[in-house]
């Protein structure tokens, strides 16, 4: 004589329910790290090129982080900021989305910020619009340096 698994209302096997909730609350966690092709980004701050995640800035970033004549991607406070620093002691923040299709740019390098993506380059010091497809420039970021320390406005 065979007995009959036990069932919920739904006609469902305790079984099957329990296997359901499983998969249901363990799917967020997986989703989200399947989500992007980024990687976490080293501890310290800097990013390391493209297919990085952003370093959290909560404490503002050291100046010192910035490289002079360069700069680094880091996250602000409403999402990936360029900081550069053009010359010692000069920063400048751009938002680090492209505005082609919102894609995080790389860090400048011989002063050209440009989106891994399409190829869109723009001005390390201005954020101006050098090359497309993007039709407009990086939006500038408010920062002021305290105690050297970027902080954003």
């Amino acid at each position: 004589m065979t007995t009959e698994p036990s069932t919920t209302p739904t006609g469902l096997t305790r079984r099957r329910a329990l296997c359901g909730l499983v998969v249901a609350l363990a799917a967020p966690a997986a989703l989200a790290a399947c989500s992007s092709g980024e990687t976490a980004a080293p501890a310290g701050g800097a990013t390391t090129g493209a297919g990085t995640s952003p370093a959290p800035a909560t404490g503002g970033v050291p100046v010192a982080q910035v490289p002079v004549g360069g700069g680094t991607v880091v996250d602000g406070p409403n999402g990936p900021v360029v900081l550069t620093q053009p010359q010692p002691g000069v920063i400048k923040a751009f938002d680090a989305a492209c505005p082609h299709q919102g894609t995080t740019v790389d860090p400048p390098e011989a002063g050209t910020i440009t989106c891994p993506n399409h190829g869109s380059e723009f001005d390390a010091t201005s954020g101006a619009l050098k090359k497309g497809p993007a039709e407009s420039g990086l939006t500038p970021v408010a920062t002021t340096v305290v105690n050297g320390q970027v902080q954003f406005a």
